[in-house]
């Protein structure tokens, strides 16, 4: 793993048990000596916290100094609405092509005089450069490189915070705040990608391991890897960009429409003006040939990334693929999401191939386990 980057955490990590392995070209925790089943149930649970530094924090100013031209800048790259995006609130967001598919999804912040900006790990580079090559007339754009990124997520989190951070308690869902601790400013958004009431907080480097330590030092607030990471957000109906979402996929096909506002709809206040807005708009108002489903497999075998499934338990041409699937601690059961035929409706059994065994699966509705988020 020589090649491989670290985050500041990294030492913390090893200190705490910490099995790595190469994720998005760092060398990331998979699981601590509790595992990753525990690990996954502790974060339901209570509070677990999460070393996200690997994940790109980006700064979009605009040269005018009007976070309203930041937004419209923005909203060249991405169907959502930045620009009703008020101050002190975030919102998902994808970075999409001329075809339109998706290079990445990511959260955009309007942070009062400028717009912050988190993407995923292994695009941050080439999302730096899209952003740059689009917008570097009209705003300066820049990667932070000296901070860290974690998330405290589960139903202790806002009290295992607030003993640091008090009026985090005030906070909504996607609600963002600049405050003080010790003599670092943190940046915290109430979110996360568990499902759960939880933090993202980004902190500087020369802070972060007295930061993780202060909350690992709290009896409801256990370290968590990346493989209860993955489980937590399958759970949650999430999306891993590079296996449910990528360039081949839109966002209507990706059943993210949701992200997509009326204001950049067709007859929307600023319908369109996107990369691929022709093919989005449209398969919004006709509907995708394939979407993305929750998948529950019948018994105890997990359907796992890359299996074929079909509309029959004998015969017949796949009609779609498993894109990410496991076993989820809190449902007891196997889930799994799929692209398949928009036809079919929740409730049909369709058939997952196993080691040469059709097994089948009944089309769910996602989340497999229910969120709760502090709105």
């Amino acid at each position: 793993m020589a090649d491989l980057k670290r985050t500041v955490l990294y030492d913390l990590h090893l200190e705490l048990g910490g099995k790595m392995v190469p994720f998005a070209g760092y060398e990331m925790p998979v699981q601590y000596p509790m595992g990753v089943l525990k690990e996954h149930l502790h974060t339901r649970a209570s509070a677990g916290l999460f070393d996200v530094s690997h994940m790109g924090q980006i700064l979009l100013t605009a040269k005018s100094g009007r976070v309203e031209d930041a937004a419209l800048a923005l909203e060249t790259l991405v169907p959502v609405d930045i620009l009703g995006l008020p101050e002190g609130r975030q919102r998902y967001a994808l970075f999409t092509n001329p075809e339109g598919g998706i290079l990445d999804d990511l959260m955009v912040a309007n942070r009062g005089d400028h717009l912050f900006v988190v993407v995923n790990a292994a695009c941050k580079d080439e999302d730096l450069a899209h952003l740059k090559a689009h917008l570097s007339g009209t705003c300066d754009i820049g990667m932070v490189t000296d901070r860290a990124l974690v998330a405290l997520q589960g139903p202790k989190a806002e009290a295992a915070l607030a003993r640091l951070v008090p009026d985090v308690v005030d906070m909504k869902f996607m609600d963002v705040a600049i405050r003080q601790w010790d003599t670092a400013e943190l940046w915290i958004s109430r979110s996360g990608y568990t499902g759960e009431d939880g933090f993202e907080i980004s902190v500087p480097n020369k802070f972060a391991e007295a930061f993780a330590r202060k909350l690992l030092s709290m009896e409801e607030v256990a370290p968590i890897g990346l493989g209860a990471r993955d489980s937590l957000r399958l759970e949650a109906g999430m999306c891993l960009y590079g296996h449910d979402i990528d360039t081949t996929t839109t966002p209507v096909e990706g059943n993210l429409t949701w992200a997509i506002q009326k204001a950049r709809r067709t007859g929307g206040a600023r319908e369109g003006g996107f990369p691929g807005a022709g093919r989005i708009l449209k398969e919004l108002t006709a509907g995708p040939a394939r979407r993305r489903v929750g998948l529950r497999p019948e018994g105890r075998a997990p359907m796992r990334e890359g299996t074929e499934v079909f509309a029959a338990a004998e015969g017949g041409q796949p009609i779609g693929k498993i894109t990410s699937g496991g076993f989820g601690p809190s449902i007891e059961a196997p889930m799994a999401m799929a692209y398949l035929p928009a036809g079919l409706a929740e409730g049909a059994t369709v058939y997952g191939e196993v080691r040469g065994k059709r097994l089948p699966a009944v089309i769910a509705a996602m989340p497999f386990q229910p969120t709760s988020y502090k709105r």
